[in-house]
């Protein structure tokens, strides 16, 4: 590939530098050169690595303690590894909590990585003016607005979508890590924690309650809420401090600061991956460093309603009633009216995604290639993706009927219709695949420097 003409070398600089993308009628492919460099490195902002704060080495401490559930034997670290990017260890579509380990859950557990700049939750832009207005008078007006298409080569138009965004879990019913600690604490499919006097007791007998007391006063160990309440504060201060939530070690940051190069393979998926006519996904998966050169973090917190098939595998899904409904319910219940969010899920990140063994939030895929597959089949080909009964195909089958109409047909490439040629091809999902390796934390230059 030879070197770009200077003028759009430049203009893709800016670009990359502002993180927004081209005006769509200047829009170009990624520059990767010849030898897979990245021709116009930039400077990223990196999380300052700083030792642990007391109360973040304590929340270090309770993040492994399996002392606060209800069948002793189950700690944050049990659903989120550190050695599995904080994400399960096993295969699992959901996974078994409560008194005896045996109560299944209801959908796949994400990744605690890079939520450490996760906005909260709000419908519309994210501008100031969204810090104004009511939550109610945000769903008036997505309500209204029509949706946008939402392609790579036009991000600048599809953050004009008054869409839902932010928050936390896959429904973004909370805004903080604290808060976020507090659910799988006290749900009885999980932790199964009990009552809050319960969890203050077992931590007031802890070999850890001499700690709470160096940091918060003894008056703590007789308040349950403020004991607990500290507790979960702790949990979250080490989620935010420690640099292994966010380590940004992938190939994928060496290359934007000119530190790697690209494979022939990884070079053809990051095409893919920002190609409106193929995959894609930098429109949600956002790959660009920000204004302040932060690191992209390969989602644009927004929610989609993909229409991926339902998961037998998921004990709950055997009544035939019963619906996962996202931003609608069954566990966010201030959105339940809002019919048109019902089925939409928060966009994850795509770091480390190699590395997970779960895919989307029911869990329904355990394999790279199986989600590609989706994209590429599920309009196309829809017979290979969900059920066929009575020689009909049942698209959309994890929502009901009268929902079904939420799901994204309007975003590539899911705007194909049946019967017209996938937008993928296996060498492009091969390489795609290539090119979300390089977002695995962990890489280091051996040999070969850049390589």
């Amino acid at each position: 590939m030879r070197r770009p003409a200077a003028g759009a070398a430049a203009l893709l600089t800016a670009a990359l530098a502002l993180g927004r993308a081209l005006p769509a009628a200047q829009a170009r492919p990624p520059l990767v050169l010849a030898d897979g460099a990245n021709p116009h490195p930039v400077h990223l902002l990196l999380p300052a690595r700083r030792p642990l704060s007391a109360v973040a080495r304590l929340g270090r401490k309770l993040f492994f303690y399996t002392g606060l559930s209800g069948s002793g034997r189950m700690s944050c670290a049990s659903c989120h590894d550190p050695a599995h990017a904080y994400a399960p260890a096993n295969s699992l579509s959901v996974q078994f909590g409560g008194g005896r380990l045996s109560r299944p859950g209801v959908r796949a557990v994400p990744s605690l990585e890079y939520l450490y700049r996760q906005p909260n939750f709000s419908i519309g832009p994210d501008n100031e003016e969204n810090e104004t207005v009511t939550l109610r008078q945000l769903v008036a007006r997505g309500q209204r607005a029509p949706r946008l298409r939402k392609t790579a080569s036009d991000a600048q138009a599809s953050a004009a979508n008054l869409v839902p965004q932010g928050g936390l879990f896959w429904d973004g019913r909370v805004d903080t890590l604290q808060q976020q600690a507090d659910g799988p604490l006290f749900n009885p499919l999980e932790m199964d924690a009990g009552s809050i006097d319960r969890v203050a007791r077992k931590l007031h007998g802890s070999r850890y309650a001499g700690r709470f007391v160096e940091l918060f006063g003894r008056a703590v160990l007789h308040q349950p809420r403020l004991l607990v309440s500290e507790a979960l504060f702790a949990l979250a201060r080490y989620q935010i401090e420690d640099p292994s939530f966010h380590p940004f070690t992938s190939k994928y940051d060496a290359w934007l600061q000119g530190r790697a190069r690209f494979t022939p393979a990884q070079a053809r998926g990051y095409r893919v991956f920002n190609d409106p006519r193929k995959g894609d996904c930098a429109a949600c998966h956002l790959d660009r460093p920000g204004p302040d050169g932060s690191p992209p973090l390969f989602t644009d917190t927004q929610y989609e309603a993909l229409g991926v098939p339902r998961n037998p595998a998921i004990p709950a899904n055997r009544n035939p009633r019963y619906f996962d409904l996202g931003l609608c319910g069954p566990y966010r219940k201030d959105l339940a009216s809002q019919t048109r969010y019902c089925g939409m899920f928060l966009t994850p990140t795509l770091r480390n995604a190699a590395t997970r063994h779960a895919f989307f939030h029911n869990g329904v895929y355990h394999t790279l290639e199986q989600v590609l597959e989706f994209y590429d089949d599920r309009d196309t080909r829809p017979w290979k993706i969900y059920p066929v009964v009575d020689g009909r195909v049942e698209r959309f089958d994890d929502l009901p009927r009268r929902l079904r109409g939420n799901v994204d047909r309007v975003d590539p490439p899911l705007d194909r219709r049946a019967g017209q040629p996938v937008a993928m091809s296996r060498r492009d999902m091969r390489d795609l695949i290539a090119f979300l390796r390089t977002l695995d934390d962990g890489w280091r230059r051996r040999r070969h420097p850049l390589r």
